[in-house]
């Protein structure tokens, strides 16, 4: 019997509306306030939207709107309802709210001190769009759209659609104005990624031992950390053998190695980083 999935809360719904629009206010005042005074773009959509801007006399928010519009409407089967309600919801909200703070005079005029504070203000808006189910750029749904037929992933593809963008930059602001752009575009991405995922630094830990039994009982009391046992099988021997998987915060790791050191010196570990811990009963404590 296939499962009803209950519908989003109004007030759920409410709070995360109130939320991409403050995200598309802080990269509103961050474009207008930081960046285009000081002639330094971003990347993707917002980034030719800033230079047609600078080259015609169409408004930069009727460009942003206007640009991204297909790439949302292509996208629409891939991204589902609820993103693309929510995504045109934050670019209306973005090309709205930088046309009050257009004529107001730039917080900085240093193009460092700009390129800095704008990419942090930038970033922590777009990540805060994105955290609440929606986005200010298309170029990511133009990568998913187009990497279905091209030998390229969607990062790969962000990445020369940037590089074009740049070089663009470097023609009509001048080179050193699209080096800014870069270093402004690398410190929104970062926060961006801090914004979405978190400060939280954790490692999912894969260890393959024969006192398998032993480690997981240790891990559990002297670490507090609850392991999954994974059946494996040994590809050299073929002989069949649990594998402990657990997950770990990074202050955690060393004391997770001695553990191993001090029951089987001679286990397998490997250590991945992690985007997101949810659920369970996991809690970024220190033991």
């Amino acid at each position: 019997m296939p499962r009803t999935h209950r519908k989003e809360q109004p007030l759920h719904a409410l709070m995360r509306f109130i939320l991409i629009l403050v995200g598309a206010a802080m990269a509103a005042a961050a474009i207008e306030l930081f960046l285009v005074p000081n002639s330094i773009i971003d990347g993707g959509i917002i980034g030719i939207s800033l230079i047609l801007d600078y080259l015609t006399i169409v408004p930069f928010g009727i460009l942003l709107v206007v640009i991204n519009l297909p790439f949302l409407f292509f996208g629409y089967k891939y991204i589902g309802r609820n993103f693309f309600v929510s995504s045109i919801f934050a670019i209306v909200a973005l090309a709205i709210l930088q046309v009050p703070l257009h004529p107001l005079a730039g917080v900085v005029d240093d193009p460092l001190l700009a390129t800095v504070f704008g990419g942090i203000l930038l970033g922590a808006g777009v990540g805060l769009v994105i955290r609440n189910g929606g986005a200010l750029d298309g170029s990511e749904i133009l990568g998913i759209l187009l990497t279905k037929k091209l030998p390229f992933s969607v990062g790969e593809f962000v990445m020369f659609f940037n590089v074009f963008i740049f070089l663009w930059a470097g023609f009509v602001l001048g080179w050193e104005q699209a080096m800014y752009s870069i270093l402004t575009y690398y410190i929104a991405s970062k926060t961006i990624d801090i914004v979405i995922q978190g400060l939280d630094d954790t490692k999912a830990v894969i260890i393959v031992s024969e006192e398998y039994e032993e480690l997981s009982a240790a891990i559990n009391s002297r670490l507090g950390r609850s392991v999954t046992k994974l059946h494996g099988k040994g590809g050299y021997k073929d002989t069949s053998k649990d594998v402990i998987y657990v997950v770990v915060t990074r202050l955690e790791i060393t004391k997770l190695k001695q553990i191993m050191n001090d029951i089987d010196s001679r286990a397998f570990l490997t250590i991945m980083n992690t985007q997101e811990v949810h659920g369970g009963t996991f809690k970024s404590a220190i033991h």
